[in-house]
């Protein structure tokens, strides 16, 4: 999504930026939203994605993510839960999909391993992203973010 608000970026950079640290002299990649997944004969922009068999015959777009992040807005929330989610959940490659609220703490892990059930995750929780192990706080996931719930956990 173009022009997307400091928080977004501020939750997408860090998101990013753990990923490709733990993943650096691993096969597995991530990508950010400019490379698209294809689902059946649709295109989409994750804000994040990790592929571990990028074809590189396909250098713009991607068919096996393992992990796909949005980050959700109140004009994208809508969309990310339901027509990207049906579409994303039909991906062979997909173990893990992520809804990360920027206007509140949220992550939402919803898990092939668990046949698609969703878990929530909140300020003190330790989110376990099983495909790669590894496991962020929620905390590093929100670091600088400046909405209510990060103000208040910032002055206690």
């Amino acid at each position: 999504m173009a022009g997307a608000s400091a928080n977004h970026e501020r939750i997408a950079g860090n998101i990013y930026r753990q990923f490709g640290n733990h993943l650096e002299h691993l096969p597995c990649e991530p990508f950010v939203s400019d490379m698209k997944v294809k689902a059946n004969a649709n295109f989409f922009y994750p804000d994040i994605i990790v592929d571990c068999e990028f074809d590189e015959s396909q250098p713009y777009y991607t068919e096996t993510p393992i992990i796909i992040v949005e980050v959700l807005s109140k004009s994208t929330c809508q969309k990310d839960r339901t027509i990207k989610r049906f579409a994303y959940l039909n991906i062979p490659s997909l173990q893990e999909y992520v809804l990360v609220e920027q206007d509140f703490v949220d992550i939402e892990v919803v898990s092939r391993k668990t046949d698609w059930s969703s878990k929530h995750y909140f300020l003190g929780d330790h989110v376990s992203f099983e495909s790669i192990d590894l496991s962020l706080s929620v905390a590093q996931i929100y670091h600088r973010v400046q909405n209510d719930d990060m103000i208040a956990f910032n002055k206690s």
